[in-house]
């Protein structure tokens, strides 16, 4: 018997086969567990389709998580033709390219309604609506960056919209502990998609990591995807409201020379 076998996964934010959600949903499934997958907007449909096609025919069903009537859709959806979930995977975050150089007093009171909305909000408002649907003792992870809780030059806006997302992970493990549902973040390392290019100065970023981690390397969305498998499992059980580190112990290291 595979470690998720008989577990239903809902896995949000896949845009194209780079995606760190695309490593984990490829890991999930095979160690056995059945798989949804969301998608936001035609331009992504496609690839998120073919994803789906490769796991198993995995229903896919459209989701805007800044609206709430998408939300209210996407769990009448599930209910229909998907079932209760067993774990859920957000990997949703969003921030305008401006914001993600420059200087942080430059932002935008939009763009940091926008950014908090889509990266730290919608894990809140996905709890909220799909609350029925998650069966007891059911496993939540976040996606997050080292750049919550430290400076990183140009992360900037998100680094304030995942250190709000990581607050919410404690604060909803603390709210859905008394029926066994763990909530959890997973801080990875830099791992080259087209959300982290947003990023100025990015390439340096995967440059320097192989050189100061203790691992000496970077790490790969299947990194991820297998401490995603060890949370989605019932090995996980009694691990909640914490941050684990996929980035090959480069947020160990202070000083380096």
């Amino acid at each position: 018997m595979k470690l998720l076998e008989g577990k239903r996964v809902l896995v949000t934010g896949v845009a194209n086969r780079w995606s760190i959600a695309t490593g984990i949903a490829r890991k999930l499934h095979g160690y056995g567990a059945e798989i949804a997958l969301t998608y936001q907007g035609d331009r992504v449909k496609d690839e998120v389709e073919k994803l789906a096609a490769e796991l198993g025919n995995a229903p896919v069903f459209e989701c805007d998580v800044s609206q709430d009537a998408s939300l209210a859709s996407l769990r009448d959806a599930l209910a229909q033709r998907f079932g209760k979930l067993d774990a859920l995977v957000h990997a949703i975050a969003y921030a305008n390219k401006e914001d993600l150089a420059g200087k942080v007093f430059e932002t935008s009171r939009a763009g940091f309604s926008l950014a908090l909305d889509v990266t730290s909000y919608s894990l809140i408002a996905l709890v909220q609506a799909l609350r029925e649907q998650f069966n007891d003792g059911a496993s939540i992870m976040a996606l997050t960056y080292l750049g919550a809780t430290q400076v990183v030059p140009n992360y900037n806006l998100m680094g304030i919209a995942k250190a709000a997302l990581e607050a919410a992970v404690r604060y909803l493990a603390f709210d859905l502990g008394e029926r066994g549902i763990r909530v959890n973040a997973i801080s990875a390392g830099p791992i080259k998609t087209a959300s982290s290019r947003q990023v100025g100065g990015f390439s340096r970023i995967l440059d320097l990591v192989p050189k100061v981690a203790p691992l000496r390397r970077n790490v790969t969305a299947e990194d991820v995807g297998d401490v995603a498998v060890f949370l989605a499992s019932d090995l996980s059980g009694a691990v909640t409201a914490d941050v684990h580190f996929v980035d090959a112990g480069y947020h160990a290291m202070g000083l380096f020379v």
